[in-house]
């Protein structure tokens, strides 16, 4: 299992793209919450709020996903990172893979 991590303009754009995945059979759930990002864009500090999102799925998805997040995403340059999980609890590997796709 993978967690993979974005941020986004705002919580709408987040659940869109969950939806998406969701819907897609990509992910077993989509965590999605307001947070606060301080960055330089263009010589420019920034700081504002966001939306991050954690996404579980299996890692042979990494690649359509990261795809899915930059063709729907607003940002040109998103972040999205991906988080080796080496364990986790059997009843929810159990019901994660009825449903994710193989």
């Amino acid at each position: 299992m993978v967690i993979i991590y974005s941020t986004f303009k705002n919580t709408e754009e987040a659940v869109k793209v969950g939806k998406i995945l969701l819907d897609k059979k990509l992910a077993s759930c989509v965590n999605i919450w307001p947070i606060q990002s301080m960055y330089y864009w263009e010589g420019k500090f920034e700081n504002h709020l966001e939306a991050g999102m954690y996404v579980k799925t299996l890692e042979h998805h990494l690649a359509e996903i990261e795809s899915l997040i930059e063709q729907n995403h607003s940002y040109s340059v998103p972040f999205i990172g991906a988080i080796d999980v080496r364990r986790f609890n059997r009843p929810y590997r159990e019901w994660m893979t009825t449903v994710v796709k193989q």
